[in-house]
């Protein structure tokens, strides 16, 4: 009889190969994210989602929507205007975001949590510019940001022309949604660190793609000699 027969098997019998561990979630997200070059892999709600490319409306919108931070003078010495920074989510042991915009304080980097991504109490406001997961923007990220007690969420709704603005956040969502349809302008609350106007009807238009040109119509050939009919006589 073997004394010990997982650490050494008994003669004649077939070494059994290790089960390899199952890949973690953070993991399965990292190799997407090294697959799917260009697309924003996150985890939110213990769900691994994936983002498409953005398109180039979606770009200019973000350029556009960066502008009045900066001119209102956030990206300095006491807080940083920065895209694509990855926020670490209180909502599952591996949830993590990456807004597409955020207000920080300057010292986020010191507050390093896990897989490049940083302690939620380092930003001021997160802002999203919708693509076709408009959803997950809409629904799932208002409870996982509002967890977090990030205290602005902004989002500019491109499917329906619109910009939402969520502030006092609570467990599950914010107590204010305030939404703003083109024709408007809004004033984000200076807790960010200074005042920031946006034209929702300019940022609208910036997020809204180019309708495709219509190819142009080949004009009808004339008709032959051969075709052509002498007019019958009356």
């Amino acid at each position: 009889m073997c004394a010990a027969a997982v650490e050494h098997p008994c003669d004649g019998e077939p070494d059994r190969p290790e089960r390899p561990e199952p890949e973690s979630l953070l993991e399965s997200a990292n190799r997407l994210s090294e697959q799917l070059p260009g697309h924003r892999v996150e985890i939110i709600g213990g769900v691994i989602t994936v983002a498409p490319s953005p398109d180039g409306a979606h770009a200019n919108a973000l350029t556009s929507l960066m502008i009045p931070f900066l001119t209102a003078g956030l990206h300095g010495g006491e807080s940083k205007v920065l895209q694509a920074v990855g926020v670490w989510l209180p909502s599952g042991s591996s949830d993590y975001a990456i807004p597409d915009l955020a207000v920080v304080d300057a010292d986020f980097d010191e507050h390093v949590v896990e897989n490049n991504c940083y302690d939620p109490a380092a930003f001021r406001l997160v802002l999203e510019v919708t693509s076709g997961n408009y959803q997950n923007d809409l629904r799932n990220k208002v409870a996982a940001y509002a967890n977090a007690k990030i205290p602005v969420y902004v989002i500019l709704d491109r499917k329906h022309g619109r910009v939402h603005v969520l502030t006092e956040p609570l467990a599950g969502g914010y107590d204010t949604h305030q939404v703003y349809a083109p024709g408007h302008s809004l004033t984000l609350p200076d807790s960010i660190g200074a005042e920031v106007a946006l034209d929702v009807t300019a940022l609208v238009a910036a997020g809204r793609p180019r309708p495709k040109p219509k190819p142009e119509q080949e004009p009808e050939p004339s008709p032959s000699p051969s075709q052509e009919q002498e007019p019958s006589e009356g």
